[in-house]
Formats: C-alpha cells, sequence, structure tokens
C-alpha cells in the first residue's frame, strides 16, 4: 500500500532540490515532477508554479487511465487537451495540471518507474540545441555515467509538447527496452531538455546531477580535441558488474 502523504513529502523534496540554484537544472516556471501513488492515480506539478519554492498544494493528483488514452485520441486542439487533462484531475475544479501531464502518465506506467523529474540544464541543453547532438549526446564518457545513468539515453527528436511529445518518447522508450530489457533512466529531448526516471526520488536526483556532469565534462572535451567515448566492450563491462550494481544500489538508499 502506498503512503501518498510519504511519496508526497519526497516528490516535494526533490522537486525544490532539482530546481535549487546550485543544480542550475531549472528557472522560473520551467521543469516539471511527478511521482506514482498507485496503479490508478498519479502526482504531478501544477502548471506555472516553480520548483525551488513549490509546496505541497501546488501538486495536481491525477487519474492514470484517462491521460493515457489521449494518446490514442488523435489530433486534438489546444483546449481538447487542457480540458481532458483538467477533468482526469481528482479536483477538477483545482489547478491546472502540466502540459507534459501525458508524458508522465506514460514515463510512470513504465516498470520500476516510480519518480519522474524534468528539467532543463544548461549544459544538457548547450548540447541538445546544438547542431551534433543527436550524435554525441546517447553516449557514455566514464564508467560512473553508466552506473547512475543506465548504458545509454533515449533521444528523442523536436516534437511539439503534449501528446505528440508523449507519443515520440513512448516509440523510443520500448525501443530501449527491448534493447536493454528494462526501462531507460535517461530520455534527452532535443531543443528541449532532460528527464530522469527512477523508482524513488533520489534516484531521479542522483541521475539528473549526473547528467549534468557528463554533460559538462562532454563540452569540455572540446577544448582537447574531442570526446574519448567508451567502446561497447568498455560499457557492457561496467553495465553488468556485479559491484556496479551493488555500489548502484547503495546510491539509491543513500
Amino acid at each position: 500500500m502506498v503512503d501518498r502523504e510519504q511519496v508526497l513529502s519526497s516528490l516535494v523534496e526533490m522537486s525544490r532540490r532539482l530546481g535549487s540554484p546550485e543544480m542550475d537544472a531549472a528557472i522560473l516556471g520551467e521543469g516539471n515532477t511527478s511521482a506514482r501513488i498507485g496503479d490508478d492515480r498519479f502526482l504531478v506539478k501544477a502548471s506555472g508554479t516553480q520548483l525551488p519554492t513549490i509546496s505541497a498544494a501546488e501538486f495536481c493528483e491525477v487519474r492514470m487511465a484517462p491521460v493515457l488514452a489521449l494518446l490514442e485520441a488523435g489530433d486534438l486542439t489546444d483546449d481538447e487537451i487542457k480540458d481532458a487533462l483538467q477533468a482526469a484531475c481528482a479536483d477538477p475544479g483545482g489547478l491546472r495540471p502540466s502540459i507534459e501531464t501525458v508524458l508522465h502518465a506514460l514515463l510512470l506506467s513504465l516498470e520500476g518507474v516510480c519518480y519522474i523529474g524534468h528539467t532543463h540544464p544548461t549544459a544538457v541543453n548547450a548540447i541538445l540545441c546544438s547542431k551534433g547532438a543527436e550524435t554525441i549526446a546517447t553516449r557514455r564518457l566514464f564508467p560512473d555515467e553508466i552506473v547512475v545513468c543506465g548504458p545509454a539515453s533515449v533521444y528523442v527528436p523536436y516534437t511539439d509538447p503534449g501528446p505528440p511529445l508523449a507519443r515520440q518518447v513512448r516509440d523510443r522508450a520500448l525501443e530501449y527496452i527491448e534493447e536493454w530489457g528494462a526501462a531507460p533512466k535517461v530520455i534527452l529531448m532535443q531543443n528541449h531538455g532532460l528527464i530522469a526516471l527512477g523508482a524513488k526520488a533520489r534516484d531521479v536526483e542522483n541521475i539528473t546531477a549526473m547528467a549534468i556532469k557528463a554533460a559538462r565534462t562532454l563540452l569540455g572535451t572540446y577544448a582537447l580535441g574531442g570526446p574519448s567515448f567508451l567502446t561497447p566492450e568498455n560499457l557492457a563491462r561496467i553495465y553488468t558488474r556485479p559491484d556496479e550494481a551493488y555500489r548502484q544500489a547503495l546510491l539509491s538508499r543513500a
């Protein structure tokens, strides 16, 4: 049985840390976060609220099924999407859920995913807004990046936010699961930002921090001739090492 108030408390703390100035991952109303509170409901940041100062009252409780139904609803107007998301809320007369609520519902329905953090880190977006983003953004540079962020990132070309973006993310995430046998930990959206997926709030914070470090490292390599990515053999070795799996579990509990 999920303790709703405990999940909400963890979600608020995670959101504030992701929005802290030292993280450099979101300013003003940027970014959104969510957490699953059962098989059929989740909490998601309300539209227009700010991560650094967000309170428990600024999250919307949303029913999963009607939001997921929007993935198959075809082309909808902006007003139709807004009205459908509002109707899916436990309190339809309350705050408006984020436009990315469909995306959050989709990702929270993946096995092992209970918390989501979507941010726009400056270092990450410097890469995602570059011409070479797709060829460099998803590869790995150092072992700890694999341990925390997984063997690869999902890359999604720029797509209009809302159901169209959620459909693109769904297709790319399913391809990743087919290849690696588990849900992705990092999704990178061209000209948009980063999504971190975790079983715990701490996982999302760790993944976001490591993705930002990796982005800064990648940008720095171009001062000395460009990146030297880990080989597929290097990657496979780190990804399957039992000692690294043990360390990953300890980081999650920290």
